[in-house]
């Protein structure tokens, strides 16, 4: 059978639980990592949709801006695309309510849950299905040791190791990569000292 070659791309990753033949059961993602900022997608429904220049960017800064003011008070907006409300989180943890005060309580940031208008328009657009993406480097969760030291020797570049290359090499996800990473820094013999450079966490060995 011929490879298809249109379709979403995907990819398999593994999650922390384990099947019944003892192998990690797996999660799918779209394997894709093009990101399109503000401007390209201005661009684009100018180039494609017949947008003038500028459109979108001002009917999103539009939107965020009348959201911000209506959501304030805890009010949920519903639009086309989905529905938006505050998420709050407590500064602490509290079993008794009465030991709450307005000061414990702060925002954590903003729920989104997609319109089905939303999905259906994306499901029209996913018209060809998917196709799964050939990882050129067969990659399995680190179990051992040896595993660890071998996805740390393949993550090395220029004198320091990143977590998204070690997230790769390890099979794991990034935020599993990270904590990995973090602690071989800590300790009484850290193997690691960690440096910031832009966004990016640098990993850079100690050399004893």
């Amino acid at each position: 059978m011929p490879r298809k070659t249109d379709g979403m791309e995907f990819k398999l990753l593994p999650r922390p639980t384990k099947g019944d033949d003892g192998k990690p059961l797996l999660y799918v993602r779209p394997a894709s990592n093009r990101k399109y900022d503000m401007q390209a997608v201005d661009d684009w429904a100018t180039k494609y949709r017949y947008f003038h220049s500028g459109d979108m960017t001002r009917s999103v800064e539009g939107l965020i801006d009348v959201s911000a003011i209506l959501m304030s008070d805890g009010a949920r907006v519903e639009t086309r695309m989905g529905s938006f409300v505050a998420k709050l989180r407590l500064k602490g943890d509290f079993t008794d309510p009465d030991s709450v005060t307005d000061e414990d309580v702060e925002l954590a940031g903003i729920e989104f849950i997609p319109s089905r208008y939303f999905i259906e328009r994306l499901r029209e657009n996913i018209y060809a299905g998917f196709r799964r993406w050939k990882d050129p480097i067969e990659r399995t969760p680190i179990e051992t040791d040896d595993q660890l030291e071998e996805a740390l020797r393949k993550s090395m570049r220029r004198g320091y190791i990143t977590i998204k290359l070690f997230a790769y090499y390890a099979g794991l996800k990034y935020h599993t990569a990270k904590r990995l990473l973090d602690g071989l820094c800590q300790g009484e013999n850290p193997r690691f000292r960690k440096r910031k450079e832009g966004n990016t966490n640098l990993y850079i060995p100690i050399v004893k």
